[in-house]
């Protein structure tokens, strides 16, 4: 053996994508039933507990959102409280078998919903050392995320990537987009400051340029409004500017979504007789006069 071939390292293999390659499943036994319980659906069990997690996150929630309303929470607060402990511990236990049932229980403590299962028990464990920590309860809302990973939506997992590959491949375009809106808002804002004053509300610049974003967005709290006619032109042009600008981000992704699912990108080249655009990029004549285009390398 050459000293060439006793350096040599195996490449690193591949991280899978595959959770029960990820986490590690068991071989068998009990902690393997239990995998197969927590994590698996195909199976009437699995379906089973994936059913009444579900009922008892809903649940756990409705217990959240009715402790905040003041009045039942008043006329029902013991059972709002012994309800909200009963979750917390099934919950724990739920999240303690999910670490025992699989072999790297870092990897699942360390993922995303690992997380989420964390944070949905720990504000009440936390209240018992720090009573003034309160503010923290609300963190139990996550609860409801885990939702997304118990219903496995498998059929969008497709479309999830693809759109997140969308946005990632017209960054640069929607921040143009974005660069642009800003300028624009800015200015008129700036326009607006100097035209209305502060006699009319506008008492300074990062003022008027709240209200230019609200008025470009169409949303027009009408906390701040113009009172001279020029301001109001102003107004004007900015809301009807707005419905343009909403729809130009839907065109961006939708092309890059459009591209992704193996439709040609148009090209930006113009026929030499009737000056079409839009032909595909292997196009060889003109989908309006038939004229030969010109073909670029």
């Amino acid at each position: 053996m050459t000293n060439e071939n006793k350096h040599q390292t195996p490449a690193p293999a591949a991280r899978s994508s595959d959770p029960h390659q990820r986490l590690g499943k068991p071989d068998g036994g009990w902690r393997a039933s239990l995998y197969a319980v927590i994590f698996e659906s195909d199976t009437p069990t699995g379906r089973a507990f994936d059913l009444a997690l579900i009922g008892a996150i809903l649940l756990s929630v409705l217990v959240v959102v009715m402790a905040s309303v003041r009045p039942f929470a008043a006329q029902h607060g013991d059972w709002l409280e012994a309800a909200e402990w009963f979750f917390t511990v099934l919950f724990t236990i739920e999240y303690v078998a999910r670490c025992v049932c699989v072999k790297r229980p870092a990897v699942y403590a360390r993922s995303f919903f690992g997380v989420i299962d964390l944070l949905s028990i720990l504000p009440n464990y936390v209240s018992l050392f720090f009573p003034g920590a309160h503010v923290v309860l609300g963190l139990r809302i996550l609860r409801l995320l885990r939702i997304f990973r118990i219903l496995k939506l498998t059929l969008y997992i497709q479309e999830y990537s693809m759109l997140g590959e969308a946005l990632m491949a017209s960054r640069r375009k929607i921040f143009i987009f974005l660069s642009v809106v800003f300028l624009i808002v800015f200015l008129l804002g700036t326009v607006m400051y100097v035209v209305e004053g502060p006699e009319n509300g506008y008492t300074s610049i990062p003022t008027a340029v709240y209200w230019a974003i609200s008025t470009m967005t169409t949303v027009g709290f009408g906390d701040l409004v113009p009172k001279t006619d020029t301001g109001r032109t102003i107004a004007s042009f900015m809301m009807l500017l707005g419905w343009g600008i909403l729809a130009v981000p839907t065109g961006i992704i939708s092309s890059e979504i459009t591209y992704q699912r193996g439709q040609p990108r148009p090209s930006s080249r113009a026929c030499p007789n009737c000056l079409a655009t839009g032909h595909d990029a292997d196009a060889r004549f003109c989908r309006g006069c038939g004229a030969a285009l010109e073909q670029h390398d």
